[in-house]
């Protein structure tokens, strides 16, 4: 009895429509871009304005040397003090009327800072200053801000302002209410802005 051979299939047309079906969703697929925020920029002035002055009393200068010494408002000072005074600067709250601070609890010395808002901390270092020292002095400043935000933040919502960015960053395991957790933290966060200014290096001896 002879053997019946398979009968072959014609694979042409498939290969067309597969080529067809190809075409087709390249034609109709939205690729998706990403795109900048849509934002119209100002429009260039002949003179440009300048900011407005800031009160040398609302102006905290640090200055590290090449040597890694510290010079805080042209006195020399050591590394353990630095957060202490920046502290006493931040929360010194002297100002009135408009820039009355109510909840500082500093010295209100006339000659230092009106209120945490208008104060700024101006960090200078020379070009020869190594990068541990000058981040020690950083660490001190900004921890001088979060010394003053746990207090606020203890004293108004009953805990420090540490654990609150813990617990909003907590997605998993934080049960509260999380829109107002975020107001809360933008509150405090208001209340003792960080205007930590890092001044262009300079030469110092």
């Amino acid at each position: 009895m002879a053997k019946r051979s398979a009968p072959d299939v014609n694979a042409g047309s498939m290969a067309d429509i597969a080529f067809l079906l190809l075409i087709f969703f390249l034609v109709t697929t939205t690729i998706e871009t990403d795109s900048g925020i849509n934002r119209k920029l100002p429009p260039i002035e002949d003179e440009q304005t300048p900011p407005p002055p800031l009160k040398k009393k609302n102006v905290f200068e640090v200055i590290v040397n090449r040597n890694g010494e510290l010079l805080v408002e042209d006195q020399v000072m050591e590394l353990k003090d630095l957060r202490q005074a920046a502290i006493d600067f931040l929360d010194n709250g002297s100002g009135t009327g408009k820039d009355a601070c109510n909840y500082c609890q500093g010295k209100k010395d006339p000659e230092s800072s009106d209120n945490p808002v208008k104060a700024t901390i101006s960090l200078q270092n020379d070009r020869e200053t190594s990068y541990g020292a000058y981040i020690a002095v950083q660490n001190e400043l900004v921890a001088a801000y979060n010394e003053l935000r746990n207090r606020e933040a203890q004293r108004v919502f009953g805990k420090s302002f540490v654990k609150m960015e813990q617990d909003f960053a907590d997605k998993a395991n934080y049960s509260g209410n999380r829109e107002r957790l975020k107001e809360n933290i933008k509150q405090i966060r208001e209340m003792y802005p960080m205007k930590l200014s890092e001044a262009e290096a300079e030469k110092n001896n």
